[in-house]
This record gives structure tokens, C-alpha cells and sequence, in this order.
């Protein structure tokens, strides 16, 4: 068997057989063979099979893992426990946090049948009204996962939401500060800001589960249009739901502020602008998106070190995988559209 890059079939097959041949589900008819999935940037997601049938493993990166992420704990918890919920995710097999088998914990899941649409060119070929209904239905799951209360699912204990706002911002100034290769007079005035302000904008919070990365390209649609899996659980926790609400936007926004180096669905014929997409998220939730502003800055910060990182990574070699070397371009315009939306944002 040929190794992959952080798995190692041969090893993944012995651990197998151990703890999964007994499941029908999982039950193996031949050795494993594995290939890297790409688009990940972070995480690192592989396609494994028997010859006969398919999962999908996850790990963390190969190395500069920054503290608290990449939990493969979490993600695994999280997505089990979204199971029978309204918020479709892959079934999970099993969770193997010792080291010594591949390197690092990783967890085992189903292998969904979807396509992660990422380019306007992608969603072109379905036409408008078939786009159009494809990012309504991303909208509506976002809204159905801010809807789950998380003690119910047993997830009660899963991030604290008083202070969330406060740690974010600090978390990620520490990340972006422990990746940094040059100085940025952007990024220390976008994190000042954003300190400035957090205690007003934490008092407007809508505390429910907050997915950390949602955007079109991690959730898996169907043959008829239907979300099908929601993917990417990395950054998942207890907090301010409207974090995820201005990721989405934000992602929106990159498209024209860093062409060819984002995903553009947002381009394709048919796509909800931003103000249909916020409108249809605040009817479906019944709340209101006051104070984005400052949830936009702060998506952007977050991403852009979540993307300085990777660039650190990289740097080293210690990032497998395809479309790594020029994610450092986008670090700087990123920074400013945080700096814009804050401005944007004042009275």
C-alpha cells in the first residue's frame, strides 16, 4: 500500500480490524487504501476504502498545531451528538485519540454522496433557480442549527457563552501573533479595535451552537439540491451565533476582495445577495442581526489568522496538500475588510 502523508494505510488497516470489524457498517473486505481529499487547508481529511465501500478519516495538520485547535474530540462529539437533529451530518464511527497509531487522535465517518460547491462556474452548470435554491437551503440549515438548544443534545457543557466574545478575540490575536512571519500595522490596529468593543457587541450575543467555518463548500448537496451533510466541525462550540451568521457574509465579501484566491459561488447566476440572505436568516430564526458590524470585523481577524497559520505552515512544510502557496496574500485584505465593517458599523 502506498502511504499518505499523516496516515498510513497499512497501520489504519491493523487498528481497524480491532476496533471497527465488528460493526456492519465498518466491517472490512480487504485491506485499506487512502487518498488526501482536497480543499481542506487545516484539518487533514482522507478517503479510505476496502475495494468495496468508502469512510472518510480526519486528523490534524502534520505539525504548528496552535492550542485548542484541530480537536478531533470535539468534532466527533459534536457531530454525534447533532445525529437526530434537523442538521444533517455524516454518522460517526468511532474516535481514536491514541497518538500512536497514526501520529495524532483521529475520528472515523460516514462518506457522504455530495458535491461541496465552491465556484460560481460549479453552481452555473445547475442555472439560477436551482442556485438560487441551493443557497436558500444553506441559510435555512445554519438557522437550524442556531435553533437546537445545545442541553438538550447533550451538549450543555460544550463551550462557556459567558465571556465568548472577549476569548475570541483574544484567542485569535494570540494565533495570529504566535503565526506571524512579518509585522502588520493592520492587524495590531483591527485587534486593538476589536478590544475596544467587544463588551458592547457581546451585550447584542445570541448564545446556541456556533459551527466556527460555515460556508457553502463545507456542507455536501445532493443530486436534488438538499443539503445532505454539514462538514468541517473544527471550530465548533457554545457562543455567539451571530459569529457564524458574519463568517457567512464575509466569505460573500472575499469573493471581490481577493478574486481567484476564494471560493466565488457567491458569483454564480441566481445567488441570494447579502441583505436576501441575512433577511431570510433573521425570519427563520425570529431575531435580530443588529451589531454585525462588529461580528464582521471580527470574522475577518479570525479568518485571516486562521489563514496566516496555514501560511506559517506552509513556510515550513509542514502543510500537505494543493493551493498553499499563496494563501499569505489574503492575510492583508482581510485585515482591511475587518478595518471597513468596523468603521462601517459606527454611528
Amino acid at each position: 500500500m502506498t502511504e499518505t502523508p499523516g496516515l498510513a494505510p497499512a497501520v489504519l488497516t491493523r487498528w481497524w480490524r480491532e476496533h471497527l470489524d465488528h460493526d456492519p457498517a465498518t466491517t472490512l473486505a480487504g485491506g485499506l487504501r487512502a487518498t488526501l481529499i482536497a480543499g481542506g487547508k487545516s484539518n487533514l481529511t482522507y478517503r479510505v476504502g476496502d475495494g468495496s465501500r468508502t469512510w472518510v478519516v480526519r486528523r490534524p495538520p502534520l505539525g504548528h498545531v496552535l492550542a485548542t485547535a484541530h480537536d478531533m474530540a470535539r468534532e466527533h462529539r459534536v457531530m454525534t451528538a447533532l445525529a437526530d437533529t434537523p442538521v444533517p451530518v455524516p454518522a460517526t464511527h468511532a474516535l481514536c485519540e491514541d497518538t500512536g497509531v497514526l501520529g495524532a487522535p483521529f475520528y472515523v465517518m460516514a462518506d457522504v454522496e455530495g458535491t461541496p460547491y465552491r465556484t460560481a462556474a460549479e453552481l452555473g452548470a445547475l442555472g439560477a433557480a436551482r442556485t438560487r435554491g441551493v443557497a436558500e437551503r444553506m441559510v435555512d440549515v445554519l438557522a437550524e442549527l442556531h435553533r437546537v438548544e445545545p442541553a438538550a443534545v447533550g451538549l450543555g457543557d460544550f463551550g462557556r457563552v459567558e465571556g465568548f466574545l472577549p476569548r475570541q478575540v483574544r484567542r485569535w490575536r494570540q494565533q495570529m501573533e504566535a503565526s506571524r512571519t512579518q509585522e502588520s500595522s493592520a492587524a495590531t490596529e483591527l485587534a486593538d479595535r476589536l478590544t475596544d468593543g467587544v463588551e458592547a457587541a457581546a451585550a447584542l450575543g445570541v448564545p446556541g451552537i456556533v459551527h466556527g467555518d460555515y460556508r457553502l463548500d463545507n456542507l455536501l448537496v445532493d443530486a436534488g439540491d438538499d443539503v445532505v451533510a454539514v462538514l468541517d466541525w473544527e471550530m465548533a462550540t457554545l457562543g455567539d451565533t451571530l459569529t457564524d451568521v458574519a463568517l457567512l457574509v464575509l466569505y460573500n465579501r472575499l469573493a471581490a476582495v481577493a478574486p481567484g484566491m476564494v471560493a466565488d459561488a457567491c458569483e454564480a447566476p441566481g445567488f441570494p445577495g447579502e441583505e436576501e440572505i441575512l433577511e431570510r436568516y433573521a425570519t427563520a430564526v425570529g431575531r435580530d442581526l443588529a451589531g454585525l458590524g462588529f461580528h464582521l470585523g471580527l470574522a475577518s481577524y479570525k479568518l485571516a489568522a486562521i489563514l496566516q497559520g496555514i501560511h506559517y505552515r506552509y513556510l515550513r512544510g509542514q502543510t500537505v496538500g494543493e493551493g498553499f502557496d499563496r494563501v499569505g496574500e489574503v492575510v492583508e485584505p482581510l485585515l482591511a475588510t475587518g478595518l471597513d465593517a468596523l468603521t462601517a458599523s459606527r454611528p
